[in-house]
């Protein structure tokens, strides 16, 4: 059962941040951080003198310019974008990594029901959330529907190592779980060295792993889903673990007294117009909690509880009723509030 708590005005959630980075001086505690995939990321981990900090950064940079080479839709030379610029339906080959992510991307649209689609770009753009501009007058039902009728998961064969486009023109962008995958894989990195005590952070998406120096899990902070402030609000205590969350509190415009949101929901080919205003997840995959954020976000309340509940994922909805927050919460999610309070 899904619980029910009436928060307020202070209410929590959206983009995921981390406590308080500074620590004490040789509290063993390494810091790095560094430019990637449009965003920043951010890496903590105890140090146990496994190597040198410039060693590590070096790795992790390494690793994440690789996945950029792979899934960037800026780099023209990218794995995919030179898949997306093939205007056939011949087989494409790709490497493992973008493979794995595809499959994952594939998996959440169907447990979805289809809104999480990697391949909604067009109508992304058509919105003005793209690089193009926001358009001068909302576009009509007619090129709502030319554009729809480009995009599609079943538009999309993975076959083997390979990718087919049944519409030579798909076009397919893996940013809504790149972010996450790229968590995933540094975490993965720093295991192999033989690190269990981590955060990574690419973006506002998170994972971590074992204890901070001072022996106590690692405390996140969600804020609160409002456009005007950056404030914490709520802190998870989540184990080994990574969260993501989703929320279309910064990213929207207003035209004729109507909000339009940056989340398109491929159904429909408009922007949501529910009152589900934030969505967390806590999941051991970032890769898969990137995605089921975006995807429950854009379902909305019921159909995202529903979800949630089927699927028994650990997962916070914060909704706007009657001029108030309200949150729901699905799984263990409300242990890992308990855990932080309880530090």
């Amino acid at each position: 059962m899904n619980k029910l708590k009436s928060l307020g005005l202070l209410l929590c959630v959206v983009a995921v941040v981390f406590l308080v980075w500074k620590s004490p001086e040789n509290s063993g505690e390494i810091h790095l951080s560094g430019a990637t995939m449009g965003t920043s990321y951010n890496v903590k981990v105890l140090s146990a003198s496994r190597m040198a900090p410039e060693e590590l950064q070096q790795k992790i940079d390494n690793l994440l310019v690789d996945i950029n080479k792979l899934m960037s839709t800026y780099d023209p030379n990218s794995e995919l974008s030179r898949f997306n610029q093939q205007l056939t339906s011949e087989p494409f080959e790709l490497s493992p990594a973008t493979v794995k992510v595809v499959k994952e991307a594939k998996r959440l649209g169907e447990v979805s029901f289809g809104v999480l689609d990697v391949t909604v770009g067009p109508l992304v753009n058509l919105w003005g959330f793209g690089p193009e501009a926001r358009p001068d007058k909302i576009p009509s039902q007619q090129t709502i529907d030319t554009v729809k009728s480009k995009v599609g998961l079943n538009k999309l064969v993975i076959q083997g190592n390979s990718l087919i486009k049944l519409q030579p023109d798909l076009y397919v962008d893996l940013s809504t779980i790149a972010k996450g995958y790229g968590v995933d894989a540094v975490a993965e990195l720093l295991e192999s060295y033989g690190y269990s005590n981590y955060l990574v952070e690419i973006g506002g998406e998170m994972r971590v792993a074992g204890v901070k120096s001072n022996g106590q899990g690692w405390r996140i902070a969600v804020e609160k889903p409002v456009n005007n402030e950056r404030a914490v609000q709520t802190i998870l205590t989540i184990g080994n673990n990574a969260v993501a969350s989703s929320g279309d509190y910064r990213n929207y415009f207003e035209q004729d007294g109507m909000r339009y949101s940056h989340l398109i929901d491929p159904r429909t080919g408009y922007p949501i117009q529910h009152n589900l205003v934030a969505v967390t997840v806590v999941h051991p995959s970032s890769m898969t909690a990137d995605g089921l954020a975006t995807a429950l976000n854009v379902l909305g309340k019921e159909e995202a509880l529903r979800v949630a509940e089927q699927h028994n994922l650990d997962v916070m909805l914060i909704t706007r009723e009657n001029g108030d927050f309200k949150a729901y919460t699905t799984g263990k999610f409300d242990e890992y509030i308990h855990a932080a309070n309880e530090q």
